[in-house]
């Protein structure tokens, strides 16, 4: 349960009996990769760590991201006494145990105790009471590490005695510099020939998270035949079967990401939940950013369905709003949610063309100003010059309706907004029809 991190510039204490993830764990600062936006050079993180002036902290993110190794190394840096509970087995008995060590600690010799409690959104509303007391008063500097929304699973006195750090999926680069590292620089993998074929599957399989990816490749290289020449190759075969699945075409960065984002629209677009659902699971399964595919259903809930199906782009800003609080992976329940509504949805682009005509007209047509009766009218010369005269208030006739002119004279027989007769827009297109009518008249 303890650690004295600054007895060892190693982080921990590992033997080669250790999985390759904890034999490469990082144990300084600057051999973290990833988290750029919190590690970064003057970012807020990174800064703190460097002035020994790290408070309470909670880590949110996904599984694999550095959650562990930075509380390590924040402990290693400050040269505290390093404890360590998983809120899966822990209780509160194991809670007073360490806080109980931590004050003989400070009376003794001032020393500084760090509390990392991984999964801490499994801790009980008791457990997590037991901690406030020592923590507001410095007798402990709680780390917490959740994959979950810790506005949701954290108790709020603890919360705002804490700093919520976020991080975020390791994109391919970084897995790629933490592979090169552990080929360099494990005592087992150093002084092997592995020759890694197929690095873009491993990276893809491993889906931003380190530990997959490292305990994934120690599998397949132990898999892997070593040739005539004495290197053991690691091909994409081996990869698989050590990951158990097999790595689809998926490139975030490349042509197929382009590819499959497209087909989803289109599925979508076309009315079709069932390609809508495969090629989200597709996105999901090779690791693509949740919210950039719940913000492409926000834009197609406009372009494509509109007032066909006015609560759709409701249903889809609330399903970013989900994604963005909840994380993966139980938000690829809400974005399957709205994929299949929004294909199943009546579509009408209407206000997509609409809007796309009106700007034709602002950039290449005639040059307009606000008719007189539109314009407001807060000074008396500006009564006096004919502002605001004629205007008729719509709520004063019957129907809520008058006929009036809007447009400015130059254009005002256009028309740009022209429903289609799917869904609601249909009603939408009736009254409408009924209200040029009478403007005609």
């Amino acid at each position: 349960m303890r650690m004295d991190l600054f007895e060892s510039n190693t982080g921990a204490r590992t033997t080669t009996g250790s999985p390759l993830a904890e034999r490469t764990r990082p144990a300084v600062l600057d051999e973290v990769v990833g988290q750029d936006h919190l590690l970064g050079p003057g970012k807020p993180l990174r800064v703190l760590i460097e002035a020994d002036q790290v408070p309470s902290i909670i880590f949110w993110g996904p599984p694999g991201t550095g959650k562990t190794t930075l509380a390590r190394v924040i402990a290693a840096h400050a040269k505290a006494e390093f404890f360590q509970l998983s809120a899966v087995s822990a209780g509160v008995k194991d809670v007073r145990a360490v806080l109980d060590r931590a004050d003989i600690i400070r009376r003794q010799n001032g020393g500084r105790v760090i509390l990392f409690i991984d999964e801490i959104h499994r801790f009980s509303k008791a457990q997590q009471d037991a901690l406030l007391h020592s923590v507001e008063d410095g007798l402990i500097t709680l780390i917490g590490a959740t994959t979950e929304n810790p506005s949701f699973e954290v108790i709020a006195p603890l919360l705002s005695r804490a700093r919520v750090y976020v991080l975020k999926p390791l994109a391919p680069e970084h897995l790629d510099q933490i592979l090169d590292r552990a080929l360099r620089l494990d005592p087992i993998l150093s002084i092997q020939n592995i020759a890694i074929a197929d690095r873009e599957v491993l990276l893809q399989l491993s889906g931003g998270d380190a530990r997959t990816m490292l305990n994934g490749i120690e599998t397949a290289i132990r898999l892997a035949p070593v040739d005539d020449e004495g290197r053991r190759v690691v091909s994409r075969k081996e990869i698989e079967e050590a990951f158990q699945r097999k790595a689809l075409a998926y490139d975030k960065g490349g042509e197929e990401h382009y590819n499959i984002i497209s087909a989803f629209i289109k599925s979508m677009r076309g009315g079709d939940p069932d390609a809508a659902v495969y090629w989200l699971a597709r996105m999901i399964d090779g690791g693509e950013d949740p919210l950039f595919i719940a913000r492409r259903m926000v834009v197609l809930a406009s372009e494509d369905v509109g007032n066909a199906d006015p609560f759709a782009i409701t249903l889809a800003v609330s399903c970013f709003a989900a994604v963005e609080r909840i994380g993966m992976p139980e938000g690829r329940i809400v974005l399957a949610q709205a994929a299949t509504y929004l294909a199943s949805c009546p579509k009408s682009n209407a206000s997509y063309r609409a809007i796309e005509e009106a700007l034709g007209d602002v950039h290449d047509g005639p040059q307009t100003t606000v008719p007189l009766h539109l314009r407001n009218a807060p000074t008396g010369f500006m009564k006096h010059e004919g502002y605001g005269a004629g205007y008729k208030y719509s709520h004063d006739f019957p129907g809520h309706f008058v006929e009036q002119q809007y447009l400015p004279d130059e254009l005002k027989q256009r028309i740009y907004y022209k429903p289609s007769n799917n869904g609601r827009e249909a009603t939408i297109r009736e009254r409408l029809n009924a209200w040029w009518k009478s403007r005609q008249r």
